[in-house]
């Protein structure tokens, strides 16, 4: 069995059945399984996906708050700005094309944690990064932790259900799970501390970071414009992270092919480039599929990617040392020759439609 096959914890009811294809659970099996795996009394190596949700849930008051009391038209502006463009694009720059495929090298440990934490923390790294690992390698297939055939709840709870890695991997098979993991700037849990709390993450460290971080935010965001503020962009966040949980089943197609002609190069899955998550976070996920490690995955002329263009000013100032762009190469794979062969086709149709419309003539005429 191969690294990826065994790194994540698989479900109880299993990645795949007997005949070999995508086991797909009940409503009420994966509702089961995600609220055992949140049991921290259960189990205390559930911690990581108790505390992931759990800044969803303390922050739900804020919601109700900014709804209720702090409502009006430029905070729902900030709301949306925020919750769509920012923490979209910071997940896109930060969790996507940085902590899991390294598409571009920071130039020292300020710029990297500058930009780990330009909004505010929603979602652990090691719960993003080794998944999608897995994602990537076996997209669409059994095992892909958030396979979209597998329905929109498959998606929704998989960061509690098949994200979360495996919690008695060899100490091998851990060293190489830190490995993922090295270059973000989390610190490793040693061997032991892992099979205490079965992640590579410590508990206390990732509690104090996520506390700097809210603190810092909150206090700025007061500053500027009072709990009105605060509340309104806390709570935005929280949308935020509710609403990413479901990408992939979109992304994906809910599970059917969705990919167009002409827009959607990547044939090896079913993943597909939508307008919406282009626009407000670069997230051009049939292209991303193609080009993994590529900084940027606007190649075409309407696609957006604000997340590129926070790498490429990085860039210039030099605070970003190196970063892998497919642009030209997708354009001399994919694009030219689809224009081309697009061209040709046009040229041959035209060619038939031509005596076609001379005959019609005639024959008119001839009435």
């Amino acid at each position: 069995m191969a690294y990826l096959d065994r790194v994540l914890d698989p479900p109880v009811y299993g990645w795949s059945d007997s005949e070999g294809m995508l086991s797909k659970p009940t409503s009420k099996q994966l509702l089961t399984e995600f609220f055992k795996r949140l049991n921290i009394f259960r189990c205390k190596k559930n911690w990581l996906a108790f505390f992931s949700w759990s800044r969803v849930i303390l922050l739900v008051p804020l919601v109700f708050l900014f709804f209720f009391k702090f409502f009006t038209i430029p905070l729902l502006v900030v709301f949306f700005i925020y919750s769509m463009i920012a923490m979209g694009t910071h997940g896109t720059i930060w969790h996507h094309r940085y902590c899991t495929h390294q598409a571009y090298t920071f130039r020292n440990k300020f710029w990297r944690f500058l930009t780990q934490n330009l909004t505010i923390s929603m979602i652990p790294e090691e719960i993003y990064v080794v998944s999608h690992h897995v994602h990537h390698a076996k997209s669409d297939q059994p095992g892909d932790p958030y396979n979209a055939s597998g329905g929109f709840l498959y998606c929704f709870l998989a960061d509690v259900n098949h994200q979360p890695i495996a919690k008695s991997l060899s100490e091998e098979d851990y060293n190489r799970t830190v490995g993922l993991m090295k270059h973000t700037g989390v610190n490793a849990n040693n061997y032991t501390q892992y099979l205490k709390w079965g992640s590579v993450t410590h508990p206390g460290l990732a509690l104090m970071y996520c506390v700097m971080n809210w603190s810092f935010w909150y206090v700025l965001f007061f500053l500027i414009g009072g709990h009105a503020l605060g509340c309104t962009i806390f709570a935005s966040a929280a949308f935020w992270a509710v609403g990413v949980r479901t990408f992939n089943y979109e992304g994906h197609g809910k599970g059917e092919d969705k990919r167009r002609t002409g827009i959607d190069f990547n044939q090896k899955d079913m993943s597909i480039n939508q307008l919406w998550p282009g626009f407000v976070a670069g997230e051009w996920h049939n292209n991303h599929h193609l080009y993994p490690k590529s900084a940027r995955t606007g190649f075409l002329p309407h696609q957006i990617d604000f997340a590129w263009y926070y790498i490429w000013v990085l860039n210039k100032l030099g605070l970003v040392t190196s970063y892998h762009d497919s642009k030209k190469d997708f354009h001399h794979r994919y694009a030219k020759p689809y224009k081309r062969k697009k061209q040709e086709n046009d040229e041959v149709q035209e060619q038939v439609a031509e005596p076609a419309v001379k005959l019609r003539s005639a024959d008119q005429v001839m009435l």
